[in-house]
């Protein structure tokens, strides 16, 4: 096999398998740092050795090993100017195994430990996100500081000092027993939610989502479901079935953005939401109920609906009535605002809009000019809903959105 496929082959492992050797490599040494240029040096023994030698049956096997050995062999070399760190090398290869004999399916997924150790209550809670958001998940600073509309060097800070808070606290790397488990299990569906969040709807780039994130999200949520089957689980998962239900309803073919009310349903995956439905109900019977589950039934109410004009708005705005009770966040005032105008007509969602934008608080949130301007645009108010989205225009960052946005404006200038 030439070259060029060979380097294809391992770009493509890069993306898919990366945070999971990385997760593997991190319980073996005990370092972020270690771990992290174990797994680069794993990567670059792989363009070397691949393109002359093959592809490895057990690729992910053979990235771990190779990673364990450059490191211990690097702290080794680091011995002769920084004292201890030979006994470390001699600690690791001595407690932990040589993978290279092993088939890729018969190593444990260490990724669930890694979330758990990311996100442990010692932590601030913005850091818990950022940190998992990059090493679980393989987000840049630029997409974690995106999806949390703050700055690169922000996000950066807040993960150096995790990083140096896990290594002074030791904090362990493992899944807590079931007394500690309940305890931190809401800052580790924060994350997942968050993840699935950018796989399914991108904060920037020209897609409009990242299956890779959300089939993560997913997976991890699931693995975490057979953990302990608690109710905000299962409504999380319901949540990402539902959602993930209408992903190939949601652009034309040309890849054009195609709102909710507009869609194919017929494109809808009927099997995710007959699951993620019996889900909801299963965590609404099981109690207690959490922000995860009731937007999944706000997820529900849309999916079992046969047409747009079907929607029952008025349990959608109830729904919204508990989640602001639960949580309340500007983002679902807005949200339940664009359901008050579904159910009593535009006047109504752009009074409740521009109340929230008076607030400041969404000043800079692409969305709300955009309902804002939508609201405007049925009531007949071309200026004024032309102003809305071209503000709207210039704070989206994901480019579907922006041609989606562009060809309103343009309608609007051209009528």
């Amino acid at each position: 096999m030439s070259s060029t496929p060979q380097k294809t082959a391992i770009e493509d492992l890069y993306r898919q398998e990366s945070r999971r050797v990385f997760a593997t490599l991190l319980r073996l040494l005990g370092d972020f740092q270690l771990a992290e240029e174990a797994l680069q040096e794993a990567f670059i023994a792989a363009l070397k050795q691949w393109p002359s030698d093959g592809v490895p049956a057990n690729p992910r096997a053979w990235l771990v090993s190779a990673g364990r050995f450059k490191a211990i062999d690097a702290l080794r070399r680091q011995s002769r100017f920084i004292k201890g760190l030979d006994d470390i090398a001699d600690s690791i290869d001595a407690a932990t195994p040589d993978y290279a004999g092993l088939a890729d399916d018969e190593i444990g997924d260490d990724r669930l430990r890694l979330i758990f150790t990311c996100c442990h209550p010692a932590l601030s809670e913005d850091s818990r996100v950022a940190l998992t958001l990059l090493e679980v998940c393989g987000l840049t600073t630029e997409e974690i500081a995106s999806a949390f509309l703050c700055k690169p060097s922000t996000i950066a800070q807040r993960i150096v000092r995790a990083k140096a808070k896990i290594r002074a606290a030791h904090i362990p790397y493992q899944v807590p027993g079931a007394k500690e488990l309940h305890g931190r299990l809401n800052g580790v569906l924060q994350v997942l939610y968050l993840l699935y969040n950018e796989g399914y709807s991108a904060s920037a780039g020209d897609s409009l989502g990242r299956m890779d994130l959300a089939v993560e999200a997913m997976r991890l949520t699931e693995l975490l479901l057979q953990l302990q089957p608690h109710a905000e689980t299962m409504g999380l998962l319901a949540l990402m079935l539902l959602q993930e239900s209408r992903r190939d309803a949601r652009c034309s073919e040309d890849g054009e953005l195609i709102l909710l009310p507009d869609q194919d349903r017929s494109l809808w995956k009927q099997d995710d939401i007959r699951r993620g439905a019996g889900l909801v109900r299963g965590a609404l019977l099981r109690g207690p109920v959490g922000v995860y589950t009731i937007q999944a039934a706000i997820a529900a109410v849309h999916a079992e609906s046969p047409n747009a004009a079907a929607t029952d708005w008025a349990e959608i705005v109830g729904l919204y009535d508990v989640l602001m009770g639960l949580s309340p966040s500007p983002i679902i005032a807005l949200n339940r605002a664009v359901a008050l105008g579904m159910r009593d007509g535009p006047a109504v969602g752009l009074l409740h809009v521009d109340g929230i934008l008076r607030s400041g608080e969404l000043h800079s949130y692409h969305l709300l000019h955009a309902a804002r301007a939508d609201f405007l645009r049925q009531l007949g108010e071309r200026d004024a809903a032309l102003a809305a989205y071209k503000q709207a225009l210039g704070l989206v960052e994901q480019t579907t959105a922006r041609r989606f946005l562009a060809g309103r404006v343009a309608e609007l200038e051209s009528a």
